[in-house]
């Protein structure tokens, strides 16, 4: 049995960084080597309804389909867009190094490291986006995935199994 080592939370000390993206504009990184299973932030943003994130949508009329919303299971909204942080720049990918997990409450959501990350590594999660309606090849496209891992499904959208 392999002994974990007890990681210390150091106050102050992030997890990663903010910078250009090969894959895609603004990306995520690790700032040095993150184990398995670690907590790496907070999903921040103004919480809003999804009434009100309805009305806000699309943010810029240049990428309709780009927007900083992280939806809660209570049908609540976390806006990165607005008083946000640098989980809103963590991209999409189908072959993801991380995941979300919403707080038992359902009121905070976290990114945690689904594997060892080293320093330097881009940081993604699946954005499973879901979208009322049918699921069209021109909605795919609409959402279309850029990550080109061999697992890719071609579009950020969860597929209906």
């Amino acid at each position: 049995m392999i002994k974990t080592p007890k990681l210390k939370k150091i106050k102050g000390y992030p997890w990663h960084e903010v910078k250009q993206s090969t894959l895609h504009g603004t990306g995520v990184f690790a700032l040095k080597d993150i184990p398995a299973g670690t907590r790496i932030m907070e999903y921040g943003g103004k919480r809003i309804t999804a009434e009100q994130a309805d009305a806000l949508f699309p943010v810029n009329p240049d990428d309709p389909f780009h927007t900083f919303f992280f939806s809660l299971q209570n049908g609540n909204v976390i806006d990165g867009g607005q008083a946000g942080n640098d989980a809103r720049w963590i991209n999409h990918s189908c072959n993801p190094n991380c995941e979300t997990q919403e707080s038992k409450k359902g009121k905070r959501v976290f990114i945690y490291a689904l594997r060892d990350i080293q320093k330097g590594e881009e940081l993604f999660y699946d954005y499973c986006l879901s979208i009322e309606g049918r699921l069209t090849q021109k909605r795919k496209q609409e959402y279309r995935c850029l990550c080109g891992s061999h697992q890719c499904r071609g579009t950020m959208l969860a597929l209906k199994k």
